[in-house]
C-alpha cells in the first residue's frame, strides 16, 4: 500500500479507444475501462470479440435483455444488476482462454467422477 510493494489502485478509464491494451488483453486488477455502444447486439459482439471469458456484469431493467446476455455472452460467469457474488454452490470458471472447467458447484465434481455405463437384456 502506497509506493511498498506491488499495489495497483482501483481506476477507471474512459474514452478509451478500441485498439487499447485493456480492451485486447485480459487484464487483472482493480481496472474498469468505460466504452459506449448504440446497440446491445454491438456491445455483446465487442465482449465475444476476444479469446477470453472469465466474467461478465449487465446492468438492465429488462428481463428479456437479461436472458438474451445470459444466452449469447461468451464467458463462464456472468452477474446482472449485482456484482460479483460466488459462493460454494455456484460454479466458478472461465471459457474460452480464460479456463476450462469449474470449481465449485456441482459441476466440479464431474473431474472426479468415472461413469459408467451398463447395458443388460433379458435378465
Amino acid at each position: 500500500v502506497g509506493d511498498a510493494g506491488n499495489f495497483f489502485a482501483p481506476t477507471v478509464l474512459t474514452d478509451v479507444p478500441l485498439d487499447a491494451d485493456v480492451f485486447n488483453n485480459e487484464p487483472f486488477g482493480p481496472i474498469a475501462a468505460i466504452r459506449g455502444f448504440d446497440t446491445l447486439d454491438e456491445a455483446i459482439a465487442e465482449s465475444n470479440r476476444l479469446p477470453f471469458g472469465l466474467a461478465g456484469y449487465a446492468f438492465t431493467k429488462s428481463i428479456k435483455n437479461a436472458h438474451l446476455l445470459s444466452q449469447k455472452l461468451e464467458l463462464g460467469m456472468l452477474w446482472v444488476n449485482q456484482p460479483a457474488t460466488p459462493s460454494p454452490e455456484m460454479p466458478f470458471g472461465g471459457v474460452k482462454d480464460s479456463g476450462y472447467g469449474s470449481e465449485g458447484g456441482p459441476e466440479a465434481l464431474e473431474a472426479y467422477l468415472n461413469t459408467k455405463a451398463v447395458s443388460i437384456l433379458g435378465v
